[in-house]
C-alpha cells in the first residue's frame, strides 16, 4: 500500500549569527510592567483545573479592542491553527482553495495537508493585487476558500481594500491575514466581522512582539466562529496563553509606540536600500522585500551570513527570482545589515 504523499516541511534556517532578520520577529521584547502584569495573572490560576475551553476572557477583551461581540472572536495557538481549522472546516478533500502569488507559503502548505486543492493565480506588475485579477480567479475557480494578505508576505505590499470586496461578491470563505495589519496605514477588516463569509486572521508574534508564545485569533461571523470552535481539539489553548493575551492587551500605547519606530526604521531603511541601487518594494509591513542588482541573491545571501548577518533568500520560490527578505530590526541592527550589505555588493559577491 503506497503512503501518501507530504508537501515538504515549511520552515527558515536558524543559523546562529549576530544579527538574525529573517523571521519578522519583534527586535524588541514585550514593555517593561508586562511580566510583572503576566505574573499577577497567573498567581490567579488553578494550575490543576483545565483552562477556560472557550477563552471568554480573553477572547471579551479582543472583542472590546475591535468594537465587535464576543461571539465573532475565536482564539488560537497561532494564527496557524486558525488557518487549519478554517480548512477543516470549509477546505478538505474535493474542495479547493485560491492564493495569488507570490504570497505567504504556508497558506498553500495547509491547504495540501488538509487536502484542499489549490488554486494558483498571480499579482500584477510590482506584485499588485486589483479587483479583477480577484474576480477573475474567483469566477475560474469557484473555490471555496480564498486567502488574501494584508499587507502581502512576502512582499510587503497592501493590496487595495477593492480586493476585498470582490472576494466577498462570490460563495468563497475569504480568509484575510494580518499577520503584519498594525504596521500598515488601513484599518483592520475586523470591523466587518458580520459578514458571513469573511474570516480576519491575525496574530501576536509581531507587533505585539510575543512570537514564543504562540498566540493568534481569527475575527469572524458567528456562525464561521462556531464551526471553528467544533473542529478544534478540547481545551486547545492553555491558561499561560490566554493569561499572556489579557495582559499584553494592557500595553495597547506601548505596542502602537513600538509599531512608529519600525515604521520609521522601515522607511530608512527602505531609502538605504535605494541608495545603494537595489530594487526595494514599498512596504506596509515590519520587513522589506528587496533584489540586488548586479549580484545574485545567493551570493548575497553568504556574503551576508559570512558577515553575521541573516536574512531570507526568497530566491528559490516561483515569482521571486533574485529576491531577498529583511527584517526591519532595532536601528542597530538595520545599520548592521546595511554596513554589510553595502561590503557584499562593493566586493561582487567574491569570498
Amino acid at each position: 500500500m503506497m503512503k501518501p504523499s507530504i508537501p515538504p516541511r515549511y520552515h527558515s534556517p536558524q543559523i546562529a549569527v549576530d544579527v538574525r532578520l529573517n523571521t519578522n520577529e519583534s527586535p524588541w521584547p514585550p514593555p517593561q510592567g508586562f511580566s510583572e502584569r503576566l505574573a499577577t495573572e497567573m498567581s490567579r490560576i488553578q494550575w490543576n483545573r483545565y483552562p477556560d475551553r472557550e477563552a471568554v476572557a480573553l477572547r471579551e477583551a479582543l472583542a472590546a479592542r475591535h468594537g465587535i461581540d464576543v461571539s465573532n472572536v475565536f482564539c488560537s495557538n497561532g494564527s496557524n491553527e486558525s488557518i487549519q481549522l478554517l480548512l477543516a472546516a470549509y477546505g478538505g478533500p474535493g474542495r479547493s482553495a485560491t492564493v495569488f502569488s507570490p504570497t505567504y507559503a504556508l497558506h498553500s502548505h495547509l491547504c495540501r495537508l488538509s487536502g484542499t486543492a489549490v488554486e494558483e493565480h498571480w499579482r500584477g506588475d510590482d506584485f499588485a493585487l486589483t479587483a479583477n485579477i480577484v474576480k477573475s480567479a474567483a469566477s475560474a475557480d469557484k473555490a471555496d476558500v480564498i486567502f488574501l494578505s494584508m499587507p502581502n508576505n512576502p512582499t510587503g505590499t497592501m493590496d487595495d481594500p477593492s480586493v476585498v470586496d470582490a472576494a466577498l461578491s462570490g460563495r468563497s470563505l475569504v480568509v484575510v491575514d494580518e499577520a503584519y495589519g498594525e504596521f500598515g496605514s488601513l484599518p483592520s477588516l475586523a470591523s466587518r466581522a458580520s459578514a458571513e463569509n469573511l474570516a480576519v486572521v491575525r496574530t501576536f508574534s509581531k507587533a505585539w512582539a510575543m512570537a514564543g508564545l504562540r498566540l493568534g485569533y481569527t475575527v469572524a461571523g458567528s456562525s464561521v466562529v462556531s464551526e471553528m470552535f467544533e473542529r478544534a481539539l478540547p481545551y486547545h489553548l492553555d491558561v499561560v496563553k490566554q493569561a499572556a493575551g489579557h495582559a499584553a492587551l494592557a500595553f495597547e500605547d506601548e505596542m502602537q509606540d513600538r509599531v512608529a519606530k519600525i515604521r520609521r526604521e522601515r522607511e530608512r531603511v527602505l531609502a538605504a536600500l535605494r541608495e545603494l541601487a537595489v530594487t526595494a518594494w514599498d512596504s506596509a509591513a515590519n520587513f522589506v522585500l528587496f533584489r540586488p542588482a548586479t549580484i545574485d541573491a545567493v551570493s548575497v545571501w553568504n556574503g551576508l551570513v559570512e558577515r553575521s548577518v541573516l536574512v531570507r533568500d526568497l530566491s528559490g520560490q516561483e515569482g521571486l527570482v533574485d529576491c531577498l527578505r529583511v527584517t526591519i530590526g532595532a536601528p542597530a541592527e538595520n545599520d548592521r545589515f546595511l554596513g554589510a550589505l553595502a561590503e557584499v555588493l562593493a566586493s561582487g559577491g567574491e569570498r
